[in-house]
């Protein structure tokens, strides 16, 4: 079968992985060895993922993000998919590639791109579907970030007083005397590994305290992400960055402490409803009901790119400020890069959840492990909106991605 290379290992390629090609969870009941369950502990796997990304509700305990009872907001359309298949660009290895080629090379479930406003481009593949959901994974987190920083911007929350200010439970932790703009920014010191290949991450022992897959028989550790945080130490010093998926795991907490709403509920008032979204959403919630606020959102590809025009737009929609302006302009602003020294992303900086090109785009972007990318460039008036199911958790995909939406940026300029 068609195969691809990725550091050493060999795996399926994007039509060979197709969910439709392999079979995965068709029949009734489906077969056994082409069942995809959380019991098995494969549906975090390759080539599963192509399936399970797309159908995350049905494996895991979730907490609906209601849309509201209003009628959907329309997007106009601006057909431009013939030219934008047929655009050639250079990859970071100067490789040349067709636009359409790289969307399967790097397991794309959906694309779409939208250029002031108007989509010109959507695109879906394997099991994703315009009106289902898909798994965000770690865009999840601007979602968070954008929601504590206009809370910060409204006076509800200080980002110069401390996580124990606000949460006593966590006093002797590793966030015990980190700020919580230290926390929005991933400035904070912890000992913990967030590797997703090493066998001494300790990811994994986060993954079964929330219950985000079956714990071995002999586990006898915490049982909730609240627990899992009350556990983790100080190490190094707070002020340089260092991503830690924790960070917005304890950012949603103080959230949901002070203004006593689920981060459910937030998104609902804040975004869903108002920017008329298509669907519901929806979080995964741990044992006691806690969400996976750093990357368990599901949001179908439609409304993930109304999240990104909000942005791109300062936070206006649709002759409303839904965020405040000062908020996206304080994510855009330029950071002096020379303190992001050990970024693994050269360039870019990070602020309020949000990674920062510093391009000629003024791009900046939420990033999910396996491909997933909200991409906002407003010198480009440019949002894209992506979903994938690529077999390698972390930046694997970038060598093409990321000179694929600069080329695509440029072209819409030119």
């Amino acid at each position: 079968m068609p195969m691809l290379e990725f550091d050493g290992q060999y795996y399926l390629d994007g039509p060979a992985s197709d969910p439709h090609e392999l079979g995965w969870m068709r029949g009734a009941p489906p077969p056994v060895n082409k069942r995809i369950t959380f019991e098995g502990g494969t549906f975090r796997d390759f080539p599963q993922i192509r399936w399970s990304f797309s159908h995350m509700r049905e494996l895991m305990p979730t907490m609906n993000v209601w849309r509201g009872r209003g009628t959907p907001s329309q997007f106009e359309r601006n057909d431009m998919s013939a030219a934008l298949d047929a655009l050639i660009f250079a990859d970071m290895h100067g490789q040349s590639r067709r636009f359409d080629d790289a969307l399967v090379d790097t397991y794309t479930d959906g694309l779409l791109v939208l250029y002031r406003g108007k989509i010109i481009y959507e695109r879906y593949f394997g099991a994703l579907e315009p009106h289902l959901p898909h798994e965000c994974q770690s865009c999840t987190k601007s979602y968070t970030g954008t929601l504590a920083a206009v809370l910060v911007h409204e006076g509800v929350l200080d980002d110069t007083r401390t996580i124990s200010y606000y949460l006593p439970e966590l006093r002797g932790t590793a966030w015990d005397d980190a700020t919580l703009r230290q926390v929005l920014d991933m400035q904070v010191g912890l000992a913990h590994s967030e590797n997703y290949t090493g066998d001494d991450s300790d990811l994994w022992a986060y993954r079964w305290a929330f219950g985000r897959l079956p714990r071995p028989a002999s586990y006898d550790g915490p049982r909730s992400s609240c627990d899992y945080l009350r556990n983790v130490r100080k190490q190094g010093v707070h002020g340089e960055f260092a991503y830690q998926s924790l960070n917005t795991q304890v950012l949603a907490w103080v959230m949901m402490r002070v203004t006593d709403c689920t981060l459910a509920q937030l998104l609902h008032e804040r975004l869903w409803a108002p920017l008329g979204c298509e669907e519901d959403g929806y979080l995964e919630v741990d044992p006691v009901g806690m969400p996976l606020a750093d990357g368990g959102l599901s949001t179908t590809l439609r409304d993930f790119a109304r999240f990104g025009e909000l942005m791109r737009c300062e936070g206006a929609w649709h002759g409303r400020q839904l965020i405040p302006a000062s908020v996206v302009h304080d994510v855009c602003k330029g950071i002096d890069t020379a303190k992001y020294h050990n970024m693994p992303l050269p360039g870019y900086t990070y602020r309020s959840m949000w990674w920062v090109t510093n391009n000629e785009l003024g791009a900046f972007e939420g990033r999910g492990i396996h491909g997933q990318r909200l991409y906002i460039a407003p010198n480009a008036e440019m949002v894209i909106a992506r979903f994938a199911s690529h077999p390698v958790a972390s930046g694997a995909g970038d060598p093409i991605l990321l000179p694929q939406m600069l080329a695509l940026g440029r072209n819409l300029r030119a």
